[in-house]
């Protein structure tokens, strides 16, 4: 079989623990595909590059076929050269006593040098991925910073979002995860997201059902489901003492594998995408998360779902909350 030429991988945040658990996936070929080599360029900040050469003798030692280089560095016109694929996971993590608009002072600055360090050296096709918080305005922020690479090219991560709520009516009903499709996160990677079953789809018992005919219970749907999928990263970091590490490599996985490969027929996932004002009364200039599909590297958001006033309230709140950020993101930085 004639190998294709080695795509070029960017992790930032590389020697970090949501890294430790994706490059593996990477490296052995579960996202970009089988028989796809990979050059992993690995970036992050000057103090941490000990311990990212001990994350380099890992990856060599796990001796796997599509690793063809390996480019540790905390330099970002050596990162960012000719990318294919951006998986922006590094971030300014939230401290004790910090305030969220803090937060986002200190990585909107990041995302800003981030995106502009894309635009200067990447390739204009690549794909960005930004992972880390607050995920969907760091994403507007590097898209608006890389102006020559097309808006569509860069998406926030709700997958994890997307994957905790599939799980949450599987366990539910009894069923195996790949029996409930068709959730929606819609919004902000934050706790004013809004997880929606109104669409979704659940095999059992031999058919496929409504997710509320399924679940029956109106008020759980309603209420804890919710509640439960925007709280979960609190609830793991207050039970691990660290943040979801695991869970989160294994969305990434599921967010670029199917911006490579496609989404399954009949079949829509949760992005964070860039809104243009045309779709579902969201707001144009955000980063909201909307259902898509995605076919030869490009998505589109599934139009004429029916939209109940509950549900309307819930998105109309998530994309309040994202145009503070923005706002508060612009006024920062004067992009």
């Amino acid at each position: 079989v004639l190998m294709s030429e080695p795509i070029r991988v960017l992790v930032t945040g590389a020697a970090g623990q949501i890294a430790y658990s994706l490059l593996f996936s990477i490296a052995k070929g579960d996202v970009f595909g089988k028989d796809q080599p990979i050059i992993l360029l690995l970036l992050d900040i000057t103090p941490m590059l000990p311990v990212l050469d001990g994350v380099v003798m890992e990856l060599q030692d796990c001796a796997l076929p599509l690793l063809r280089e390996i480019v540790p560095t905390d330099k970002e016109e050596v990162a960012f050269k000719d990318l294919d694929a951006a998986i922006l996971v590094g971030s300014m993590p939230r401290k004790e006593g910090m305030e969220r608009k803090d937060l986002l002072k200190a990585n909107v600055a990041i995302f800003k040098s981030q995106g502009a360090a894309l635009e200067k050296y990447a390739k204009k096709t690549v794909k960005v991925l930004v992972v880390g918080n607050p995920a969907n305005t760091n994403c507007l922020i590097a898209a608006k910073s890389a102006p020559s690479i097309p808006k569509e090219n860069f998406s926030c991560l709700t997958r994890l979002d997307h994957n905790r709520a599939r799980s949450q009516v599987a366990m539910r009903c009894g069923v195996p995860a790949t029996h409930v499709r068709n959730v929606i996160i819609w919004g902000n990677h934050s706790s004013t997201q809004y997880p929606d079953v109104h669409h979704c789809l659940v095999q059992m018992s031999g058919s496929e059902l409504a997710c509320f005919d399924a679940v029956k219970d109106d008020a759980w749907l309603k209420g804890d489901f919710i509640a439960t999928v925007q709280q979960r990263g609190a609830a793991v970091i207050k039970a691990r003492k660290l943040s979801s590490a695991m869970s989160a490599a294994k969305a990434i996985c599921d967010h670029m594998r199917d911006i490579w490969s496609g989404t399954p027929e009949g079949e829509f996932t949760s992005m964070g995408v860039y809104s243009t004002g045309n779709s579902y009364g969201v707001p144009d200039d955000l980063i909201y998360s909307f259902p898509v599909q995605i076919k030869d590297k490009s998505w589109k958001i599934v139009e004429g779902l029916a939209i109940n006033d509950f549900s309307r309230s819930k998105m109309d709140a998530t994309a309040a909350e994202l145009l503070e950020e923005r706002d508060t993101a612009v006024a920062f930085l004067g992009v």
